[in-house]
């Protein structure tokens, strides 16, 4: 199975204002490789997947989402997102409304 995620990889790390060297560096992994992985040449370890993720500060769906298929678990990537750019006080807003509406389900 092919992953395609080589141009979302590209469009992340761009948009982090990193080159392909600064990534591979931030990843321990070799600039040629991870200018494979961009061009969709090579698939990427978990290991490696992981981090690059963690370097991009993007979710695993974010990279992976032309070849994810739908189903009950999608909806925890864009929570999860959303999530992120929330200001605590909507942290703490979001929280208590979950809290309440799963009390009175």
């Amino acid at each position: 199975m092919e992953f395609f995620m080589g141009r979302r990889l590209k469009t992340a790390r761009i948009s982090r204002g990193l080159t392909g060297e600064q990534l591979a560096e931030l990843c321990h992994i070799n600039a040629t490789y991870l200018r494979q992985i961009e061009a969709e040449r090579k698939t990427p370890s978990l290991p490696v997947f992981i981090s690059l993720c963690n370097e991009l500060k993007v979710s695993p769906t974010y990279l992976l989402v032309d070849v994810l298929i739908e189903n009950e678990l999608s909806d925890f990537g864009v929570l999860y997102e959303l999530w992120e750019s929330a200001t605590p006080a909507q942290i703490e807003i979001v929280t208590a409304m979950v809290r309440s509406a799963l009390k009175h389900m």
